[in-house]
């Protein structure tokens, strides 16, 4: 989303990425396939369409049958969701005077939100059969609620210690437990924000893998790195080990790039790793990879492209079976290493 609304990420101290020779980028596939394909969803919870706005409350009727129909029409093609398990925002747009209030406005919600419960998935029984009952899919975590006292209104996880993250992350996983929702151990933090406090909370909770930068300008080689939305200075093609037992996946196309991009990153031997919003418009904002019929239209159009070019040699999979195949694997540092610096999310 656009940089005036989410701010610089967190910088990650030098001491904490690189603690470990045996961190970096990981060039490594199954046998006999050159490249792998991801696709995942952000901003999933029960909202319909009599509410504030549609995120897969309307179940096959809404965004999730666009989702469906994809999956249909590509039987090799996996998805991530990214759900949210008690989701409060209703616009992630500031909209009281008192922002403008020195002290004040750092301890208060400064967007409208919605009371907590409205959206807590254990309420929503239908919801999590359709996610559980979707084909070739997994749920991950996306926060707690969405939504941050004071600006960025949407950054959940801003400015928290260790053990508040770990507390948020620990209640997060208890939702989907008590709601019966099937879910790996994975984490788009919302805004792409990732503080030391979350990497730290992460590994206290059992997260396995993250997800939190995002290049869709940066031109494509296989040495290049995120300088774009959450943390830069991580592998823009390969999953890459940022602690101990924790792997991070950038994303690195939308609907706003080239087909090109895609054949590009395939042909470097990298990740395809494209990214989704459920809703399209939302108060005050227009995500434009928002899930509608024409960026699926184009998806569907880019897979068939895909599956004529390079036939059985890609790995179609989801971001957590990514990981979990990564997990024992030796990753291979390039020779210059550099330690992911702040940056300014700027997304288009």
């Amino acid at each position: 989303m656009d940089g005036w609304q989410f701010g610089p990420a967190q910088e990650l101290r030098r001491a904490f990425i690189l603690d470990d020779t045996k961190l970096g980028p990981i060039h490594w596939y199954h046998r006999g396939k050159s490249a792998a394909v991801v696709m995942s969803v952000d901003d999933i919870f029960p909202g319909t369409s009599q509410s504030a706005y549609e995120a897969g409350g309307d179940l096959e009727k809404g965004a999730l049958g666009r989702l469906l129909w994809l999956l249909e029409r590509h039987p090799q093609l996996q998805l991530t969701l990214f759900v949210t398990p008690d989701w409060r925002r209703i616009s992630p747009v500031a909209d009281r005077i008192w922002q403008h209030v020195p002290w004040l406005c750092d301890r208060m919600y400064l967007a409208r939100v919605l009371p907590k419960g409205t959206m807590d998935i254990r309420k929503h029984p239908d919801f999590v059969a359709v996610l559980n009952a979707m084909p070739r899919t997994e749920v991950a975590l996306h926060g707690l609620a969405h939504v941050n006292f004071g600006y960025p209104v949407s950054v959940e996880f801003e400015h928290r210690d260790r053990e508040m993250c770990a507390g948020m992350l620990t209640e997060a996983m208890q939702i989907f437990e008590e709601a019966g929702l099937r879910y790996v151990r994975g984490l788009q933090p919302p805004g792409w924000s990732c503080s030391p406090a979350l990497l730290y909370g992460c590994r206290d909770v059992g997260i396995e893998w993250i997800m939190s930068a995002r290049d869709v300008r940066t031109p494509i080689s296989k040495d290049a790195r995120t300088a774009m939305s959450g943390l830069s200075g991580v592998s823009m093609l390969f999953p890459e080990r940022i602690a101990e037992c924790l792997l991070h996946i950038s994303t690195n196309f939308q609907a706003t790039s080239a087909p090109e991009r895609a054949f590009d990153i395939l042909d470097a031997g990298g990740v395809l790793s494209i990214k989704a919003h459920i809703t399209k418009n939302v108060p005050g904002h227009t995500h434009l990879d928002g899930v509608d019929d024409l960026y699926m239209n184009y998806l569907d159009r880019l897979f068939a492209d895909i599956e004529e070019r390079y036939g059985d040699t890609i790995d179609w999979t989801t971001l957590g079976s990514l990981a979990t195949s990564l997990s024992t694997s030796a990753s291979t540092p390039p020779p210059e290493r550099k330690s992911p610096q702040s940056a300014t999310d700027r997304a288009a």
